[in-house]
């Protein structure tokens, strides 16, 4: 007999944006996100996601595993003790540029941010992670040191059901008052729209790499900010300092997507040279992908390591 596999659909995130509770909406991703795992052929990471880690170049070979090579088609190694646990900060903005969309084209990038940092919260902590919480606007407003404890979930979840009340963002400062407040060694996920001055940006960032965290970046935009589909002229004001500006979309749309692209460009080129994963992201993207993608990725700057001991090598 023939069967036909069950293809998986994902969650859309406005029909997601209307479970209230945020608690709920992030069991909902993550469960979306394993039965997807389970269907597709690229299972591996699942199930042995706390005993293994994906195989690096430069690991020993004598470490692979060989059975879930030929069960999944994926080289992984096992991880020894002090690798199993691992002290993750999400860094989340608060700003008042978050709160841009909840219209029909696209959902509220403070609402998609803070869900996809609550389902990445629900999945550490399901692995016996620890997890932590930095918000921030001009500097960061609260913090909750990572820890794995019975009650620490609910503490992060209840923090970011708040809704954002800040002004403007001041992105680099409030890295410069995080790296001053998490101490050991671990994962920092930035979850922000980066649609600020990306003066002294790189750093900022330096700050974290330089002190061995795995710094991940999550740019939150909404498809309106990508390509800038407005059609009557109209007055457009800037959410964080207020002030309005009357313009013609047609007419301004041209040097708009030039200042947007260079933005995201330089943006992009932080992130390399600090060795950052970097994922940018339409809120109508469906959160279980973006988490997916988010966990399949092996840190950028194992990348620039291997590169640099290859170039010391060959010289």
């Amino acid at each position: 007999m023939n069967r036909t596999a069950t293809k998986h659909r994902f969650l859309d995130p406005k029909a997601l944006m209307e479970i209230s509770s945020l608690s709920l909406r992030a069991r909902a991703v993550v469960e979306g996100f394993m039965s997807g795992l389970h269907r597709s052929p690229r299972t591996g990471f699942s199930t042995e996601f706390t005993e293994y880690r994906q195989y690096s170049p430069g690991d020993d070979v004598r470490f692979l595993d060989w059975k879930v090579m030929a069960r999944t088609d994926r080289e992984f190694i096992k991880k020894f003790e002090d690798e199993t646990n691992l002290r993750c900060t999400f860094m989340v903005d608060f700003s008042r540029s978050m709160e841009f969309g909840g219209d029909d084209v696209g959902v509220k990038k403070s609402d998609y941010g803070r869900t996809f940092a609550a389902s990445l919260a629900w999945f550490l902590t399901q692995q016996r992670d620890a997890v932590g919480l930095a918000t921030f606007d001009r500097d960061v407003r609260e913090f909750i040191p990572p820890r794995y404890r019975q009650d620490q979930l609910k503490t992060i979840l209840g923090r970011l059901e708040t809704q954002p009340a800040g002004n403007a963002t001041d992105l680099c400062q409030a890295m410069e008052k995080l790296a001053s407040l998490v101490g050991k060694r671990g994962m920092i996920v930035l979850v922000s729209d980066f649609l600020s001055p990306l003066d002294e940006m790189e750093r900022c960032l330096s700050l974290f790499t330089a002190a061995g965290h795995d710094v991940r970046a999550v740019q939150v935009l909404h498809p309106r900010e990508v390509d800038f589909d407005f059609e009557d002229a109209a007055i457009f004001e800037d959410m964080e300092s207020g002030r309005n500006l009357i313009l013609d979309p047609g007419m301004a749309r041209e040097a708009y997507q030039q200042q947007y692209n260079a933005h995201n460009a330089a943006l992009d080129a932080m992130f390399s040279a600090q060795g950052i994963p970097g994922f940018r992201v339409t809120t109508t993207e469906p959160l279980e992908r973006v988490l997916q993608r988010f966990l399949e990725e092996r840190p950028a700057r194992a990348v620039v390591r291997q590169r640099r001991s290859n170039a010391r090598n060959a010289a």
